[in-house]
């Protein structure tokens, strides 16, 4: 009996680690590849090496800057002006798609403002912040929130207005009111597309975030310090987008994932 129970935990163990390997592999092969490719296209001196540096000299080169604190300065200080951008747009851009969908009135005031502006690029709006706010952080914090508010409202806004009209009707047959309704059948409902549209504002406020900063001239950031190394340090400026790179997979690995996880995975609303 107990040979036979440790041969079912060995079995156990045994499978836990293949799927963790498995998964694993899932998760880095991509990366694998890229390097591989890009390793070949670096030592067959298709480009000269100032230009295509291999992974080596940018690993390199990202120690170098880690070991004299530049780089981290550089990173915290973007990561800071995202952050409160970004949790400033998703704040409001939750509240006026939610707003919006549950409003006509409401729907009919921001829909034209919000179709209106969605459309420009976002760079076109950051001479304008500039002379409103000067250079520094306030017009990068602020463009920032602007233009990534705008994909959050209308997929927030999109959401709420596809909740089922079936979940709702039930609800209010088990006796729900307006605040019970929307908390627990409106909002859960919208939840996956308001998700989505935090994961595209995101994706706007980086690309701003990198144009504005390089506009504003701020003394630290990761394009300043992408700007300070110019065209021929090639090898600094793919660690520092190196660096950006990493900092967007670890808000989707640590913040998006786990929320999805929580919330609409773990509601069955989505697999």
């Amino acid at each position: 009996m107990h040979d036979v129970v440790e041969s079912g935990r060995f079995a156990a163990a045994g499978s836990c680690d293949s799927r963790f390997f498995r998964r694993a592999w899932r998760n880095t092969y991509r990366f694998i590849v890229v390097g591989a490719l890009w390793e070949a296209v670096a030592h067959l001196g298709i480009f000269p090496v100032q230009f295509f540096p291999p992974l080596e000299s940018i690993a390199a080169a990202l120690a170098r800057l880690s070991a004299s604190g530049g780089l981290p300065h550089h990173a915290f200080d973007t990561l800071v002006r995202l952050t409160a951008g970004f949790a400033l747009a998703a704040c409001v851009g939750i509240a006026a798609g939610v707003l919006m969908g549950r409003s006509r009135r409401a729907e009919d005031i921001l829909l034209p403002l919000v179709s209106i502006g969605a459309p420009i690029p976002g760079l076109a709006y950051a001479p304008l912040f500039l002379l409103w706010f000067g250079p520094g952080n306030i017009p990068a914090i602020a463009l920032v929130a602007f233009v990534s508010a705008f994909p959050v409202i209308y997929n927030s806004w999109t959401g709420v207005k596809a909740v089922k009209e079936i979940w709702l009707r039930s609800a209010q047959a088990m006796g729900a009111d307006d605040r019970r309704l929307f908390r627990h059948v409106a909002l859960p409902g919208a939840l996956p597309y308001i998700v989505t549209g935090l994961r595209l504002g995101l994706a706007q406020a980086w690309r701003i975030l990198v144009a504005v900063e390089m506009l504003a001239a701020v003394p630290w950031g990761l394009v300043a310090d992408l700007r300070r190394a110019g065209i021929s340090n090639t090898d600094v400026m793919l660690a520092g987008i190196a660096v950006i790179a990493l900092i967007g997979l670890g808000l989707e690995k640590l913040v998006f994932q786990p929320l999805e996880n929580f919330t609409v995975v773990r509601w069955g609303m989505m697999t």
